[in-house]
């Protein structure tokens, strides 16, 4: 038996003429007829009773014919999932995101407007420090993946999404706090212990900030450690020590802060979006499309 057997069986079930179902098929009457009773042998069954005048369907076609559309509707929802599964419109969506990326706007409204074009697929969202991100793209762990920028691994490409100021975390009472409303330099940092990520965590802000203040004159002194921005805030507020963040940061209001940007040159961050070189998934295009972006160098 084949799809094409029950296609046929079902239009003549429909017109109850067999000249007026092949013409809706688009074949001629004796090939029609051929088919049905090859069907009808196959079954055991007889599926209509013919006279010269009528063709009705049997208990036997009454019964066949709910089963035939219900194979042929399942069928093309097979169909229907393959196609949409080509397009991205099905499945799941693996991607990674640092810490400090969903403080940013476009990657929310990225993930909504997702949500409202392709509801049936299915969005896993895993935080990462910046190093695992890129890994994980590269491993195919995750498909896209949002980082803080650091160098990338051979097969890795980026887009950068947005650029924004570094800006430094003080303890409201601190004395750098008062009268530095329009920001601060580095070197004013010199003799203060930093709250920030360890080395380990696989930052690219952690390389940056030691580039920054070698460029001011100094090494910074790292008194306390902590692997989630949250954390890092809540110690300078305890008045642990000072950091420096992205400024999307400032979103994040915890008694005892302030926040002063950084006024020396480089002192800026970006968010990429990475994903492996070449097409990718259908979802992963949809995705990056969705945030946008140009093109980027990683750094050595």
């Amino acid at each position: 038996m084949e799809l094409r057997h029950l296609r046929y069986f079902i239009a003549v079930a429909e017109e109850l003429h067999f000249g007026r179902a092949a013409q809706q098929l688009g074949i001629s009457q004796p090939p029609l007829s051929q088919q049905i009773q090859a069907l009808e042998q196959e079954l055991g069954a007889r599926l209509f009773e013919r006279t010269n005048r009528r063709v009705e369907l049997s208990e036997a076609g009454r019964l066949f014919l709910d089963e035939a559309r219900q194979v042929l509707a399942q069928v093309e929802k097979a169909a229907d999932v393959a196609r949409r599964a080509q397009l991205g419109e099905l499945g799941e969506l693996k991607i990674g995101f640092t810490s400090s990326a969903p403080f940013t706007s476009r990657l929310p409204k990225a993930l909504h407007a997702f949500r409202q074009q392709f509801p049936a697929v299915h969005l896993n969202l895993k935080e990462l420090s910046s190093r695992d991100v890129a890994e994980g793209v590269l491993d195919e762990t995750i498909e896209v993946g949002l980082m803080r920028p650091m160098p990338l691994p051979e097969g890795v490409v980026a887009t950068e999404l947005l650029r924004e100021p570094l800006v430094v975390v003080l303890n409201a009472s601190h004395p750098l706090a008062q009268g530095s409303e329009q920001g601060l330099y580095m070197q004013a940092l010199a003799d203060e212990p930093f709250v920030f990520f360890p080395r380990s965590y696989g930052s690219g802000l952690h390389a940056q900030l030691l580039s920054l203040a070698r460029q001011a004159g100094f090494s910074p002194h790292f008194a306390q450690e902590a692997g989630e921005a949250m954390t890092i805030i809540g110690l300078v507020s305890a008045g642990l020590g000072v950091s420096v963040l992205p400024a999307s940061f400032q979103r994040m209001r915890i008694d005892g802060v302030v926040y002063r940007t950084l006024l020396d040159e480089g002192a800026d961050t970006a968010v990429w979006l990475v994903r492996r070189s070449g097409e990718g998934s259908a979802m992963a295009r949809a995705f990056a499309a969705l945030l946008g972006g140009q093109p980027v160098t990683p750094p050595a």
